[in-house]
């Protein structure tokens, strides 16, 4: 009955390790290869945040062409059906109907009319002819499209950092997956190295033990590794606006080319767009300003009466030129251009203070890009060593020369150093995306 039991556990955890490699193959079969150069048009084509970007871009073209309206003329058409029995208006109803008579002038009649009707068409022009202070608008107007045109364009180079960023991410994610992997070989090999011995009775049972937690450690590393890069290919996913749940394989790039120590780039779009805000505020104070001009316009409008609906009996126009100038507006305008320019000023002291920031950023980053290239001379140098101590270790350990503690140590300290290898290059390739993200060179 036991060895029935026995041979069904074994089964049963044959299956279980079939089916955990089947899911493995699996998900290393639909891993899908991206290139960077494709993961970053993708991104610029379909990102959900370039989108709106670009439809708040189209909203202020569609504010721009409202403007419009201070050069061409406003057209209406009415139609308006009255009665009254007002003496004044009954009487004029019958004056713009041209129907007269001198019973009209009876005093009873023009005291108490009757109901009186009547039914105008009137079709109304209106032109404008001087209106400076809109004539700024509209160049106010003008310039909210550029600064949306230098939102867009930052947007896009922010996506593309990001897309870098995720990309480089999933890079070192899978080469430390084949660290691990690499120590999982050998911490495998190792364990049935000592199963050997231990069954020989050369080695203790604590030796089989800590062989076996090696192994399970590096399984359990791995698991958080596949996590990760599922992860990340989500992130991938987002960010190029496409379905989850794709796992992403990346191909082997080449390393991003050092570049020459560059100063901040004082024309970088969101520079530019801060700037265009501030020259927006100059149109906005000199429209405010020319308020105080008077204002030309031209008016015409051509009216048909009638006493019966749907008719167009009597015709008349009207046209006219209107010079309107607001001498006092109770100090609105003055306290509104004070405003004005007092914004101005704080969004001149934030683009000051965006720039030091910016500048001080990238010296700062400058830095870490000399820390990161010192440190793979220094991870590569150690890498090696590491190596080799774990070569002499093992030697030593097959001949018995050595215990089961120092090469598991040895073991770890070289996954240790070949991980901190792989995020000095990942350090490096950041940092340099980084730069070019800070000087708008990407």
């Amino acid at each position: 009955m036991q060895k029935a039991n026995m041979y069904y556990g074994v089964k049963i955890i044959g299956l279980l390790l079939g089916m955990a490699l089947s899911v493995a193959l699996h998900a290393q079969e639909k891993a899908k290869p991206l290139l960077l150069e494709k993961a970053i048009k993708t991104a610029i084509d379909s990102n959900s945040t370039i989108s709106l970007a670009l439809i708040d871009e189209q909203i202020a073209a569609a504010n721009f062409k409202q403007t419009e309206a201070i050069f061409l003329p406003q057209a209406a058409l009415s139609y308006t059906a009255y009665t009254t029995n007002n003496p004044l208006n009954a009487f004029g109803f019958k004056l713009q109907q041209q129907r007269i008579q001198q019973s009209d002038f009876n005093p009873a009649l023009l005291n108490a009319p009757g109901g009186t009707p009547n039914f105008a068409t009137q079709f109304t022009v209106q032109q404008p002819l001087l209106n400076m202070d809109m004539l700024y608008l509209r160049k106010t107007a003008e310039k909210q499209t550029a600064l949306y045109q230098f939102k867009t364009q930052r947007t896009k180079e922010l996506i593309i950092w990001q897309v870098q960023q995720a990309y480089l991410q999933l890079q070192f994610t899978y080469e430390a997956k084949a660290v691990l992997e690499q120590a999982l070989t050998t911490a495998t090999a190792m364990q049935k190295f000592t199963n050997d011995r231990f069954n020989q009775g050369l080695l203790q049972k604590s030796d089989l033990l800590n062989a076996a937690v090696q192994v399970k450690t590096v399984e359990s590393n791995l698991a958080d590794i596949n996590s990760s890069i599922q992860n990340i290919s989500d992130q991938l996913s987002v960010l190029m606006h496409q379905p989850t749940g794709i796992a992403y394989s990346t191909i082997n790039m080449e390393a991003l080319p050092e570049m020459a120590l560059d100063t901040l780039n004082t024309k970088r779009s969101d520079f530019m767009a801060m700037e265009t805000a501030i020259a927006t505020y100059d149109l906005l104070i000199k429209s405010s300003k020319m308020s105080y001009l008077p204002k030309l316009n031209a008016f015409a409008n051509y009216q048909l009466n009638d006493k019966s609906m749907l008719g167009f009996g009597s015709g008349a126009y009207l046209a006219g030129v209107q010079l309107q100038w607001d001498i006092f507006k109770g100090n609105q305008t003055k306290n509104k251009i004070a405003v004005q320019s007092l914004e101005k000023n704080k969004l001149a002291a934030q683009l000051a203070s965006e720039k030091e920031a910016a500048g001080m950023e990238l010296k700062k980053t400058y830095r870490q890009l000399q820390d990161a290239v010192n440190k793979i001379t220094v991870q590569q140098a150690a890498v090696d060593q590491a190596s080799e101590a774990l070569r002499i270790l093992q030697n030593r350990y097959q001949q018995g020369l050595a215990n089961t503690t120092d090469l598991l140590f040895a073991q770890t300290q070289l996954s240790q150093q070949q991980l901190n290898l792989a995020q000095a290059k990942f350090s490096r390739s950041s940092t340099l995306a980084y730069i070019q993200f800070l000087t708008s060179k990407s």
